[in-house]
């Protein structure tokens, strides 16, 4: 049976749950000639640090590290443990944050704590440290820890170790070369690129976060190896004030980022039609080697600081046709600030990576007052912000969507001598390391597996409050965009 493909005449009559339930019967019929396994042999590997859940931004932070800790649990609650490898990731080295990030900024990360801060506030103003990206113990710790995980996703990834690769700890996608920013202090997405780049010739970034994806952008703003593609609201006041439809890269990049400008309250099909409008487009032009996907929860509705409609199964929708096109992904996370509603997110999209259907009702588990009052996988998250993309918004964003790529008249193509020579070098050093690893007590304890033997260790009872209050200082600016 052919896979449906919207157009601008059944738009309005053709509903997201209609389109949903038939992919649901053909998300095993895959095209492309990529090197993924068949659908029933797809390999997913799960990298989760036990510890990263642990830290701490301050009491009245959005940003709650806690949110892993819960969606761990729940992954675990489920059962897809034994549907994945599981990793424990060892943490990013120097060397390696210092792939993208400058000296005098990694080593300001590795110094500052809340004890001598006063030694450093007058670097505060030239790192954009402060409230947004508040200085918190462990600091550099933590960023070594997801961006460690990424590290050695995207290292699986090129070892065919995995088809797909997630790290929920990761997607920390506003971080800058030189500044903390929008409560991102290490861009494990770049670091993660990068290494992908020494083996696979073009790489697609896709981020369906509400906020632009404008550290990432910027890093690869340049280059025609890595497109960049990012669905998020813009009205020029929205954080971070970047990602207008216009910003499409420069030099050998240009035409390769790609922005895709939403309006508040996009409810389910508006965005599940746009989205597979573009990606379709995209994958077919640029014709990516591998796929990194961020899937920032915080375009969920009733996010602490949203704007959007999207419900859980939505967003997973999206998830699921990047999937579809069974080329080499890493899947990492990304915002989310009403912590119960992206641990039930990032569960039931690790479900869709894995091909299991989960039961609507919770499992049984240690954090279950944090799921009240429905426990349930799916709760109501529609209809709270008036939605203000209407037909004629979209398909005009789509249709200057599709001109940008009309200018790209192939993937641009890569010599092979252009891809780092020491690719193996390092690949077999990682494996020395892991191996003496191995071989020490320490290393027998850490030893990754596919199994989780004791839930125990993979979480924490460590209890965090979360703030209910939503933010309510967002406005809606809608931009129009020039015919």
């Amino acid at each position: 049976m052919p896979r449906r493909n919207y157009n601008e005449d059944d738009f309005e009559e053709t509903t997201f749950s209609e389109d949903y339930r038939s992919v649901l019967k053909e998300k095993h019929m895959t095209a492309g000639n990529t090197r993924l396994a068949s659908h029933n042999k797809t390999r997913v590997a799960y990298f989760h640090d036990e510890g990263v859940g642990n830290y701490h931004y301050g009491e009245r932070h959005p940003m709650k590290p806690h949110r892993l800790t819960l969606t761990n649990h729940l992954v675990l609650q489920y059962g897809l443990h034994e549907k994945m490898e599981i990793f424990q990731p060892r943490r990013a080295t120097d060397d390696e944050i210092l792939n993208f990030h400058s000296s005098d900024y990694v080593d300001f990360l590795k110094s500052v704590t809340p004890d001598n801060v006063d030694k450093y506030e007058k670097l505060f103003q030239q790192f954009n440290v402060g409230d947004d990206c508040p200085i918190f113990d462990g600091i550099y710790d933590f960023c070594q820890r997801y961006a460690g995980a990424t590290i050695e996703a995207s290292r699986k990834l090129i070892a065919n170790g995995a088809d797909i690769c997630i790290n929920w700890s990761g997607g920390l996608h506003h971080a800058k070369k030189s500044e903390a920013s929008g409560f991102c202090y290490v861009n494990d997405i770049v670091l993660g690129t990068l290494e992908l780049l020494r083996y696979f010739p073009r790489v697609l970034y896709v981020d369906i976060d509400i906020h632009h994806g404008d550290g990432v952008q910027e890093a690869f703003y340049s280059t025609d190896r890595v497109m960049t593609v990012s669905f998020h609201k813009y009205n020029g006041d929205f954080f971070p004030g970047t990602g207008h439809i216009d910003e499409v890269g420069s030099s050998l990049g240009k035409y390769y980022s790609v922005n895709v400008p939403l309006r508040d309250g996009i409810d389910d099909d508006a965005y599940v039609w746009l989205f597979k409008e573009v990606i379709d487009a995209v994958i077919g032009t640029f014709q990516p080697s591998a796929i990194v996907l961020q899937c920032g929860a915080d375009s969920l509705g009733c996010d602490r600081l949203g704007c959007f409609n999207l419900s859980i199964r939505a967003h997973g929708r999206c998830v699921q046709i990047i999937k579809n096109f069974n080329i080499p992904l890493l899947v990492v996370g990304g915002g989310g600030y009403t912590v119960r509603n992206v641990a039930r997110c990032w569960t039931y999209e690790t479900s869709v990576l894995v091909d299991t259907e989960l039961d609507e009702n919770l499992p049984p588990n240690e954090y279950r007052d944090f799921f009240k009052p429905d426990y349930k996988l799916h709760p109501h998250l529609k209809g709270r912000v008036e939605n203000q993309n209407d037909r004629t918004y979209l398909l005009k964003v789509r249709q200057r969507v599709m001109e940008q790529l009309r200018y790209l008249d192939a993937a641009p193509s890569i010599q092979m001598q252009e891809i780092p020579p020491d690719i193996q070098g390092f690949l077999d050093g990682e494996q020395e390391q892991r191996d003496l690893e191995d071989d020490s007590e320490r290393g027998k304890e850490k030893r990754s597996t596919s199994r989780v033997v004791h839930n125990s260790e993979w979480y924490e009872n460590d209890k965090d409050n979360e703030a209910e209050a939503h933010d309510s200082s967002w406005s809606s600016h809608p931009m129009d965009i020039d015919d």
